[in-house]
């Protein structure tokens, strides 16, 4: 097998080791490298010649940390802390002989370096960093329900202080050369191919080969005691931080901030045995598990198009036609200006186009406010759109995304309008959210080349598009809409047509989950409390407010006109019905829904909702709502398997924590029924459909798998 170090001895007596995962973009821990690490080291140790050590990279990256998909693979054996910490414990213990071998260590850091990169890092006793804007460094591990259990806990807040930190730690910040030097993460910064020299200076000057907490007398920077103000003020602000942000759903960052406060009031080799012990509780719970799976692993897969049909040349959009310059269509306008498209902004009037291409204006200020774009760039982007009311400027459009209003009529009539001068060779999208594509196609005179491709609003900030198959779709036509999102560098799923996709239809239930317990007259602040304890990002009455009622009312009336007889209403839909139609409150748009929005002041729960629904003299737990909340969005989510509009899990996770912001801790609706347990599972939802209704029963293919003991996502092999 091939070694993934390559060691050379120089005349001087300076040892570098390259890191090369062979194979690799870029290098990735794991247990391979680790070996290929300590055997290299040996090596070294047992070569008299060798005065000191470089640790440095074969690729233009340091290292982005551990293999994660390797990391999965553990998590499928269902570990116990003992195996937890045998997995984990050679990388720490490595990095311990590393830094206490005899001999200095400097680390060329000639690009990123995050995770485990900069564990290993950490561990030399001098490092140089490539003065690049692309060489940040941090711990990132927060983010998949980890700590950094390589001694990332017990080493930087030595190296720098616990103040500063645990920010860091907490948040997984990334951080550039300039503010990595001015933390003193590093000690240098050099141009990338200065590194490995400016390392070898400070090597043979001679240096003390001691990491600073195995010298006599040492102390952490700004002490570590719980009665020093400044140490107890920062355990409390960022405990306060963490509950505030997480509501106690996320395990890592309350192991992290003990890992870091335990561990320094101990020497170092007791700290990271402490430091093991929260590493291996966390990996053993299912929230790492989840946030692994569907935010790392599934949706690296998805960035890189895994659901690409094969055997279709590869494509770009290189002129690019949007219809409606709406908030929708200007922010999709955007983004595809953003990643070097020409954009054709369409609208019914002058001052409307004129309006979206004016809001790209001004997210581009924005960004060069923030020093992310220069103002030269950002002339260049807005120079790619072009606002305009005649379609004959579509000609030339290889790709073409409807935004327009949610009308059948009005679709049609631009559909028609736009095929008249589009290449017989351009793709036609539709960004509705709801209305059928195989029933749009049917006004299109090329229907295999017509798709839906769902972005989610604001366009510039969320990262998921909901790809949707018509029933004509040709797999061609699939590729060029995957090709498009790739260039916008978003993250695609795949579904199938059907009435509201899967995004929609999805995340419906939990508006009328909230709709419904308001005339069951549960109080309306407990709900939305409920919903937020639940790990939704906003109560679902708020989030009703804001894609507001008037569309769930235009949405679910159109539902009934379409199938006649055999529409059946949603639940809460008569609240629907009476806000817009009766009082006249159709949502936020509108100036009043559920809440009231008070000019210049806080928006707040409409005093009129305690008339409208008495309060129920005894209230469910929080816990009890939270658990509709969930199970409700998880039961369909299962229905639109069983039905074929999803038919992968991972796209149905990644869509549900991307989309509409499902608690990415359970790793989306199916792996929480996975980490549930189906049978388990089954029989709470059982419990709560005698209690609420059918809508809570299982389908067939939930109940098929809960009697067979089968999960959503198989194991990962290793």
């Amino acid at each position: 097998m091939t070694s993934t170090v390559k060691l050379e001895l120089g005349a001087d007596g300076i040892a570098i080791r390259r890191i090369d995962v062979p194979d690799a973009a870029m290098n990735v821990l794991s247990p391979r490298v680790v070996g290929d690490l300590s055997a290299a080291l040996d090596r070294i140790l047992a070569d008299p010649a060798a005065r000191g050590i470089i640790v440095t990279s074969a690729k233009s990256a340091f290292a982005a940390g551990w293999d994660l998909t390797d990391l999965l693979a553990l998590f499928d054996t269902s570990p116990d802390p003992k195996m937890a910490r045998a997995y984990a414990g050679p990388f720490g213990q490595f990095l311990r002989r590393l830094e206490t071998c005899g001999k200095p260590v400097a680390a060329a850091i000639n690009g990123l370096a995050l995770g485990g990169g900069l564990e290993l890092a950490l561990a030399c006793h001098y490092r140089v960093l490539a003065d690049d804007p692309k060489a940040v460094v941090g711990l990132p591990e927060v983010k998949v329900g980890l700590l950094p259990g390589a001694g990332g806990t017990q080493r930087l807040p030595r190296l720098i202080g616990i103040e500063k930190a645990l920010p860091l730690l907490l948040q997984g910040t990334h951080v550039a050369p300039q503010e990595a030097l001015k933390l003193g993460v590093v000690h240098e910064l050099a141009p990338a191919d200065q590194v490995v020299e400016r390392a070898r200076r400070w090597l043979l000057g001679k240096p003390d080969a001691q990491a600073p907490w195995d010298r006599k007398g040492f102390r952490v920077p700004g002490g570590s005691r719980l009665m020093e103000p400044n140490i107890g003020s920062a355990l409390m602000v960022n405990t306060a931080l963490v509950a505030k942000n997480t509501l106690h759903n996320l395990p890592a960052p309350i192991a992290i901030a003990s890992a870091v406060f335990e561990g320094l009031q101990v020497p170092i080799d007791v700290g990271l045995r402490i430091e093991g012990k929260y590493f291996a509780k966390l990996v053993c719970d299912p929230v790492a598990r989840n946030l692994v799976r569907t935010m790392f692993v599934n949706k690296g897969q998805a960035d890189k198009l895994v659901r690409r049909p094969t055997g279709v040349p590869k494509s770009a959009v290189k002129k690019l036609g949007i219809l409606g310059a709406g908030m929708m269509g200007s922010g999709i306008a955007y983004v595809s200006a953003t990643a070097g498209i020409e954009c054709v902004l369409l609208d019914v009037a002058p001052e409307l186009a004129d309006r979206g291409r004016n809001h790209c204006a001004a997210l581009l200020q924005k960004e060069v406010e923030k020093g992310r774009l220069t103002a030269r760039r950002a002339e260049e982007i807005l120079a790619r759109i072009r606002p305009t009311t005649s379609f004959a400027d579509l000609e030339g459009c290889d790709f073409v995304v409807e935004a327009v209003f949610e009308d059948r009529k009005v679709k049609a009539d631009v559909i028609r309008r736009s095929e008249e001068v589009l290449p017989v060779t351009a793709v036609f999208s539709s960004n509705t959210s709801t209305l059928p594509i195989s029933g749009l196609a049917e006004h299109s005179r090329r229907p295999e080349q017509f798709i839906g491709v769902h972005f989610f609003s604001p366009v510039e900030r969320m990262p998921l598009v909901e790809v949707i198959v018509g029933r004509k779709s040709s797999p061609e036509t699939l590729a060029r809409a995957l090709d498009y999102v790739g260039q916008l560098r978003k993250t695609p799923i795949v579904v199938n047509d059907s009435r509201g996709f899967y995004t929609s239809r999805v995340f419906s239930t939990y508006c009328f989950e909230g709709i419904r317990m308001l005339e069951e007259g549960v109080e309306p602040a407990l709900i939305e409390n409920a919903g937020r304890f639940a790990g939704m990002p906003v109560g679902p009455l708020a989030v009703s407010d804001e894609v507001s009622l008037e569309l769930l009312h235009r949405i679910t009336r159109q539902t009934q006109a379409d199938l006649g007889e055999a529409f059946r209403p949603p639940v809460g839909w008569d609240v629907v019905r009476r806000f817009v139609e009766d009082l006249r409150r159709p949502g936020r748009k509108g100036g009043a829904g559920f809440y009231e929005y008070p000019q210049g002041a806080q928006k707040h729960l409409w005093p009129g909702l305690a008339e409208l629904f008495p309060r129920a003299p005894r209230q469910p737990s929080a816990e009890e709502l939270g658990k509709r909340f969930l199970y409700i969005q998880a039961l369909e989510t299962a229905r639109c398997l069983d039905e074929g509009v999803v038919t992968s899990a991972a796209d149905a996770d990644i869509g549900s924590v991307l989309g509409w912001g499902f608690p990415a801790h359970t790793g989306g609706t199916l792996s929480l029924i996975d980490t549930v347990g189906a049978a388990r599972f089954v029989e709470e939802c059982r419990r709560l459909a005698e209690l609420h209704g059918p809508r809570f029963e299982p389908p067939p293919g939930l109940l098929e798998r809960a009697r067979a003991g089968e999960r959503f996502h198989p194991a990962a092999s290793r």
